[in-house]
C-alpha cells in the first residue's frame, strides 16, 4: 500500500458502513424536570456478528462510551435507538449480550419508552450510569434497513477510532500458497483498498488462539520466530536469499502496520472485541522492535490433510464424542446434542451464548462460533433435554466442563433447542463446481471443473445423471453453500444454457455427508455412462430449509399386538402386496393370516414441509383404499434375527400422506380426502392407526424366537430431508408362538454406541442406509 489517496465524505460513510454506525440526536437532549441538562449523546452499534443494521447498542454519554442494560427492554425502546442512528424505525431487539459484551460502563438500565421520544433520554429509566446489570445483559438493536431520509452522521469520527472487521492469514512461504486450508501466515486487517499488518510486540498465544478460532481451527501452536525474522533481514537485503524469498518480505516498503498492543482474554470469538491500539502517523517507523505478527494453527480432524480412509477413521472417533451436530446443511453448524446416561439428548436455549457455542465449536474440531443460534433455528430435537442455563467461559475443552442447571419439564421444550453456526477454514470447494442454466442460484445443471493440477487450465465438464439421486445432490448443494438438496435431477435438458458439453465425471455414490463431490466414490479416468447426451447430465434444486421425518417410537412400543386375520377379509391387501409371498400359495379364500400390527405416529420435526417427490399428475388411485398413492415406498417394516437376517418384511408400497395432527398453534395444511394436497406440515404428524389395512408385518411364517422390529421411513432418500440418521426406529421383539412383546424401542441414533452395541448382538440400522 504504496499510496494514500484523499477520501471523500461519501467514500468515508461507504468506508464505515460495514465497520461502526454512528448516530446523533438532532440537538441536545432536553432537561426532564428532575435530571439535569444531558450532554450531546452519540450512538454506536458495535460487537460481532452483527450486519450494518445490526448490533450492539453502545451510547457516549459524559465522554465515554457505554451500553444499554436488557432489563425490561422493549422494541418501543429499540425503534428510538434506531432513530437516533439513522433508521426509520427497528424491526426486533436482542438480549444476554447476543452481540458479544461491552466494555465500560452500563449508562442506562429498566428503560421504558412509549416509542415516539425524540431521545432515549426523554424515556424512563433508572438514571444515568445507576444499573444492576452486567455486561451479560447488553442489549442489542435490530434496524429496519432504511435510512432517514436526509440523515446526517454527524458524529462520525476519524478512520482511526475505527473497528477491525476482515481479518486473514497470508501464507508467507511460497509452497504453502497453493494448500488449502491455510494453517500458517501472517495476520493481516482489511484496510481501506487493501491489507495491513499487526505488530507483533506483546503478541501472545491468546491473541493467536482467537485469530485461529475465526480461521476456523480449535487450536493455535508455536511459531518459529526465528525463520520469519530470517525473513525479515533477507528483505532488507538488497540481494535476497532465494531460499527464503518471500512475497510479503521482498520489499520493505510493503509492510503497512495498523494494530499494536493487541490484547485478546483468548475467548473472544473476534478480533474486534479485544483491545489494541491503531498506528498514528508514518507507519513506515511503526513496530521497530517487533515484525508482523504471524500465527500457526492446529486444524481439526476434518481438515487434516490424508487418505480416505483416515478420514474415516476421524469420523468414526468423532462419533465417540459426547457431543454432535445435527440439522445443520453446512459442517460445523448444527442443532448442539449431549450424550448422558448414553441416551442423546439437546441443550436449552437460556443464557446460551457466543461463548458456550465457542465451547461447543472447538471441542468438535472447528473454529470459534459465529453464531449461537437460540429457539430450535435448527430444527427440532427429541428426548431429553439434558442441559440448561449453559454458562461457559470460553476457556473449557469440553462443554460438559462448563456451569450449568439440569433441566425439569417445565424449565424447556423442544422449541428451545440451542444450536450453533462455527467458523471453519477456507478449503475453496465451492470454486470446483457450479450450476448453469437454472431461473435462481438454487437450481442448475452441474458442472465441474477438471484438470485443476499444476499448469493444467480448468476446464468444465457434466456430471452423469445415471444412478443420481438425493443423496448426491446434498454433497452439490452443501459445497456451494446453498443448503439442503430439494431434488437430484437425472435429466436436465431444459438448463441446456452454457456451451459445457463434455461429460467428465461418472458413477458418483455420495453418502450424504461429504463437504466436496470429489470426495464420493465415482469412476476413474475411464467413464461408464450410458446415455452421454447433455440432456442425461445431473442437476440438482437446492433449499435453505429441509424437512425431518421421524417416528415416534413409544407408540409403537405402546401398540403392538398380533391378530389372526381370515383370508376372505385380505384380497384388498392382497392387491397391494401388503402380505407375505406365502400369501400367493394358501387357499383362498379359506385359513387366516398372522399379523403384528402397531400404530405408526410420524412426525416432521425439519423445517419445510414434508411433500412427496412425484407431482400430482402421476398420483395413483387405489380403489381398495379410496384414495391416491403418492409415493411409491414410504416406509420398510422388518423383523430381522438378532444376528441381521431379514425374516418378515411388510411394505407400506403406498401412502396417503396428510396432518391428522398439530402442535397446538400450527395448523393443518394437508390432507388426501377430494384429490386434496398430500405432506407434513412442520409442527405436525400423520397418524396410521393399527387398525388401518396394510399397517402390519406378516408374520404367518415365522417361528418362535427374538428378534429386532425395524422400522424405516422414506428408505429410497426420495424425498430431501435434513437428518436421514434419525429415520430408522428398532425395538427388541421375544415370539412364544402366541404372544409377541414388543420392548426398547427407540430412534436409530438416540443412543450411544456403546448401549446400541449391547441391542441385542445386531445393532440393526442406525440411519436409513441399508447396509
Amino acid at each position: 500500500m504504496g499510496h494514500h489517496s484523499t477520501w471523500t465524505w461519501q467514500e468515508l460513510l461507504v468506508l464505515l458502513g460495514g465497520l461502526w454506525l454512528w448516530g446523533a440526536s438532532a440537538q441536545p437532549t432536553p432537561p426532564g424536570p428532575t435530571r439535569s441538562p444531558t450532554p450531546q449523546l452519540k450512538f454506536r452499534l458495535a460487537g460481532y456478528p452483527r450486519k450494518h443494521n445490526e448490533g450492539r447498542i453502545e451510547v457516549f454519554y459524559n465522554d465515554e462510551w457505554g451500553t444499554i442494560c436488557d432489563d425490561d427492554f422493549t422494541l418501543a425502546n429499540a425503534h428510538v435507538l434506531c432513530r437516533h442512528l439513522g433508521f426509520v424505525a427497528a424491526t426486533g431487539w436482542a438480549h444476554s449480550a447476543k452481540y458479544g459484551k461491552g466494555v465500560g460502563r452500563i449508562w442506562l438500565d429498566n428503560v421504558n419508552c412509549a416509542g415516539g421520544e425524540k431521545s432515549i433520554g426523554d424515556c424512563k429509566h433508572r438514571g444515568w450510569g445507576n444499573s444492576d446489570c452486567s455486561h451479560e445483559e447488553d442489549a442489542g438493536v435490530i434496524c429496519k434497513d432504511e435510512r432517514i431520509p436526509g440523515f446526517k452522521d454527524s458524529n462520525v469520527i476519524e478512520t482511526e477510532q475505527s473497528h477491525v472487521e476482515e481479518v486473514r492469514l497470508r501464507p508467507v512461504v511460497s509452497g504453502a500458497r497453493r494448500r488449502l486450508p491455510v494453517t500458517e501466515g501472517v495476520v493481516e486487517v482489511r484496510y481501506k483498498d487493501g491489507w495491513a499488518q499487526i505488530c507483533d510486540e506483546g503478541w501472545d498465544t491468546k491473541n493467536s488462539r482467537v485469530i485461529c478460532g475465526m480461521m476456523g481451527f480449535p487450536a493455535e501452536k508455536k511459531v518459529n520466530r526465528n525463520f520469519y525474522k530470517r525473513l525479515k533481514r533477507a528483505a532488507r537485503t538488497k540481494g535476497r536469499s532465494p531460499r527464503l524469498g518471500s512475497r510479503l518480505f521482498a520489499e520493505r516498503q510493503q509492510l503497512n502496520y495498523r494494530l499494536h498492543s493487541v490484547s485478546c482474554t483468548g475467548t473472544e470469538v473476534h478480533l474486534s472485541m479485544c483491545t489494541f491500539q491503531f498506528y498514528q502517523g508514518n507507519t513506515s517507523t511503526a513496530c521497530g522492535a517487533g515484525m508482523p505478527a504471524v500465527v500457526s494453527c492446529l486444524p481439526g480432524p476434518l481438515f487434516t490433510s490424508g487418505s480416505t480412509h483416515k478420514k474415516k477413521q476421524r469420523q468414526q472417533q468423532q462419533g465417540q464424542l459426547r457431543i454432535r451436530l445435527k440439522g445443520g446443511a453446512k459442517a460445523g453448524e448444527g442443532r448442539v446434542e449431549v450424550l448422558k446416561s448414553n441416551e442423546w439428548g439437546t441443550v436449552c436455549d437460556d443464557r446460551w451464548n457466543l461463548l458456550s457455542a465457542s465451547v461447543v465449536c472447538r471441542e468438535l474440531g472447528f473454529g470459534s462460533a459465529k453464531e449461537a443460534l437460540t429457539g430450535a433455528r435448527m430444527g427440532q430435537g427429541t428426548g431429553p433435554i439434558h442441559l440448561n442455563e449453559v454458562q461457559c467461559l470460553g476457556t473449557e475443552k469440553s462443554l460438559w466442563s462448563c456451569p450449568f442447571k439440569n433441566i425439569t419439564q417445565e424449565d424447556c421444550k423442544h422449541t428451545e433447542d440451542a444450536a450453533v453456526r462455527c467458523n471453519i477454514p477456507y478449503m475453496g470447494y465451492e470454486n470446483l463446481i457450479r450450476l448453469s442454466g437454472g431461473r435462481s442460484r438454487f437450481e442448475g445443471r452441474v458442472e465441474v471443473a477438471v484438470g485443476a493440477g499444476d499448469g493444467d487450465e480448468l476446464r468444465w465438464g457434466l456430471v452423469c445423471g445415471e444412478g443420481w439421486g438425493t443423496l448426491e445432490a446434498m454433497v452439490v448443494c452443501r459445497q456451494l453453500g446453498l443448503g439442503f438438496a430439494n431434488h437430484g435431477l437425472q435429466e436436465t435438458w431444459y438448463w441446456d444454457a452454457s456451451n459445457v458439453t463434455e461429460m467428465v465425471l461418472s458413477g458418483v455414490k455420495c453418502a450424504g455427508h461429504e463437504m466436496s463431490l470429489s470426495h464420493c466414490q465415482h469412476h476413474g479416468s475411464s467413464l461408464s455412462c450410458r446415455n452421454t447426451g447433455t440432456r442425461f447430465a445431473a442437476g440438482v434444486i437446492c433449499s435453505e430449509t429441509a424437512s425431518d421425518l421421524l417416528l415416534h417410537a413409544p407408540l409403537v412400543q405402546e401398540t403392538a399386538y398380533i391378530e389372526d386375520r381370515p383370508l376372505h377379509m385380505l384380497y384388498c391387501a392382497a392387491e397391494e402386496n401388503c402380505l407375505s409371498s406365502s400369501a400367493r400359495l394358501a387357499n383362498w379364500p379359506y385359513g387366516h393370516r398372522r399379523l403384528l400390527r402397531f400404530s405408526s405416529q410420524i412426525h416432521n420435526n425439519g423445517r419445510a414441509d414434508f411433500r412427496p417427490k412425484a407431482g400430482r399428475h402421476s398420483w395413483v388411485w387405489h380403489e381398495c383404499h379410496r384414495h391416491y398413492h403418492s409415493m411409491d415406498i414410504f416406509t420398510h417394516y422388518d423383523i430381522l434375527t438378532p444376528n441381521g437376517t431379514k425374516v418378515a418384511e411388510g411394505h407400506k408400497a403406498s401412502f396417503c400422506l396428510e396432518d391428522t395432527e398439530c402442535e397446538e398453534d400450527v395448523a393443518k395444511r394437508y390432507e388426501c380426502a377430494n384429490f386434496g394436497e398430500q405432506g407434513i406440515t412442520v409442527g405436525c404428524w400423520d397418524l396410521y392407526r393399527h387398525d388401518i389395512d396394510c399397517q402390519w408385518i406378516d408374520i404367518t411364517d415365522v417361528k418362535p424366537g427374538n428378534y429386532i422390529l425395524q422400522v424405516v421411513i422414506n428408505p429410497n432418500f426420495e424425498v430431501a430431508e435434513s437428518d436421514f440418521t434419525n429415520n430408522a426406529m428398532k425395538c427388541n421383539c421375544k415370539y412364544d408362538g402366541h404372544r409377541i412383546w414388543v420392548h426398547s424401542c427407540h430412534i436409530g441414533d438416540a443412543l450411544s454406541e456403546e448401549a446400541s452395541k449391547r441391542f441385542e448382538q445386531y445393532p440393526g440400522q442406525l440411519n436409513n442406509q441399508i447396509s
